[in-house]
């Protein structure tokens, strides 16, 4: 029960990685809000976890959604301890090749999400004076690149920058900042993009 009496905010929560950090959360007794744009699988992870897990629809690239989702999170569970800053999306395509519509639509899920929920959670650790921990999800892509995933790769290099400003910036008020850099996960994101691969190296998947 080493989160007994924190309150944490996990975004990209309804399946994958978030999903599986909020019932770890929550088994160490946190009181946990499940935040993702997809509503119905917030609710549903929400419901399976119990014990006073709330689900929120927030789609991190809105400004007005994410401060809303922070209150209302703070008003429920008694304030906000952590932060889990995992929503994200992947997109496979050459640097030569991607629209720039996806460039930006990766690079703001990522980047603008985590500045934005980060920002967020920030004002309100400070403001409830007992520090807290921000955690940005990165990615082994935060240190190495890969082929078809620029947008992506940049993204995940950002977030190593915003966590080491937000250490420094959140040091004076107890509050701690890291990047998680995990490789594969087996992931519903990860298992579209194993047929696609495989077909394009022409290997089993």
């Amino acid at each position: 029960m080493q989160l007994q009496g924190k309150s944490a905010v996990v975004t990209g929560a309804a399946s994958g990685i978030g999903a599986a950090i909020a019932r770890a959360f929550s088994r160490e007794g946190a009181k946990v809000c499940i935040a993702d744009i997809d509503s119905a699988g917030a609710r549903r992870v929400a419901a399976e976890i119990g014990g006073g897990a709330i689900a929120i629809r927030m789609d991190v690239t809105n400004q007005a959604e994410v401060e809303k989702g922070v209150e209302e999170t703070a008003r429920t569970l008694g304030g906000v301890d952590v932060l889990v800053s995992n929503a994200g999306v992947q997109h496979l395509d050459t640097i030569a090749d991607v629209s720039f519509e996806n460039w930006r639509r990766i690079l703001a899920i990522h980047l603008d999400g985590g500045f934005l929920t980060a920002r967020a959670c920030l004002r309100r650790m400070i403001g409830q004076g007992r520090g807290g921990a921000i955690i940005l999800m990165g990615s082994v892509h935060s240190k190495e690149a890969s082929v078809q995933k620029g947008p992506y790769v940049v993204a995940k290099h950002g977030l190593l920058g915003l966590a080491r400003v937000l250490a420094k910036e959140g040091a004076a008020h107890g509050v701690r900042a890291n990047t998680i850099c995990p490789g594969f996960v087996r992931t519903p994101l990860v298992e579209r993009q194993i047929p696609v691969l495989a077909n394009e190296l022409g290997i089993s998947e």
